[in-house]
């Protein structure tokens, strides 16, 4: 603040003498680091396939093979393992999405039972919603972006 006063840069500038000690209101607001949110002690499923958190991500700039430019992200609330789909558009992830519940069935022999995602429209649409109806599973959301809220 001090070099803007002193070479006249900003019009309307009062010319006092800034300390280094003192911090105004706007400045010391801009600053503000928000707290780290506490950790989670425990585990609030119990078995792997319990619960899965998905989103969608896209579209990517750059286009991998196979013309896909959307991610669809899935991941077991228990063990935190991931798997990461690659989709061409985003109404693929209806397609294969119960592709991969039965492969992924198979394999741990648990059927799954919450399914957990932001309120993007991607997973409310009628076919994801007769899907849950028709398969008895319960689709929870936590608000877009407040990390607190998505289970981690």
């Amino acid at each position: 603040m001090n070099k803007l006063v002193s070479k006249d840069l900003v019009v309307g500038l009062p010319s006092i003498k800034y300390n280094d000690d003192k911090v105004c209101d706007a400045c010391a607001r801009g600053k503000q680091v928000r707290k780290s949110f506490k950790l989670k002690n425990c585990v609030s499923t119990t078995r792997s396939l319990e619960m899965l958190h998905v989103d969608l991500c896209g579209p990517m700039r750059i286009t991998i093979r196979g013309g896909k430019r959307y991610v669809f992200v899935i991941v077991d609330g228990y063990s935190r393992f991931t798997w990461t789909l690659f989709l061409a558009s985003k109404d693929e992830n209806f397609e294969k999405f119960p592709e991969f519940l039965k492969r992924t069935k198979k394999r741990v022999g648990h059927s799954l039972v919450y399914l957990r995602s932001d309120q993007g429209k991607e997973f409310e649409n009628s076919s994801f919603i007769d899907y849950y109806n028709e398969h008895g599973l319960d689709h929870n959301f936590f608000a877009p972006r407040t990390p607190q809220q998505n289970g981690w």
